[in-house]
């Protein structure tokens, strides 16, 4: 347990170095409002299929789509994924 809790500790730390600009991150994926319509596009589906799809409110694609806000966590992940395998992740999340 104390060696989790300590990985959990530095990710926190280095998280604090980078938010300071003491170091740089070691890997980034940046989902602008125009990638968030580029990946929706690429899949053939319509806003509101894509957002039933992916499990989040139609007003929340829009507002990524539109630069109002931005995906984080899960949703940023998956965006990714679609991204990087569109018929796989399409077809799992499909079933």
């Amino acid at each position: 347990m104390s060696r989790f809790f300590n990985e959990l500790m530095e990710s926190v730390q280095e998280m604090n170095e980078i938010l300071r600009g003491e170091r740089e991150p070691s890997r980034e994926f940046h989902v602008d409002s125009m990638r968030v319509k580029e990946i929706r596009k690429a899949t053939g589906l319509t806003q509101a299929k894509f957002a039933a799809l992916i499990d989040v409110q139609l007003g929340t694609l829009r507002n990524w789509e539109q630069g109002r806000r931005e995906p984080t966590g899960p949703a940023k992940a998956l965006l990714k994924a679609i991204h990087n395998d569109p018929v796989h992740v399409l077809n799992a999340l499909a079933s």
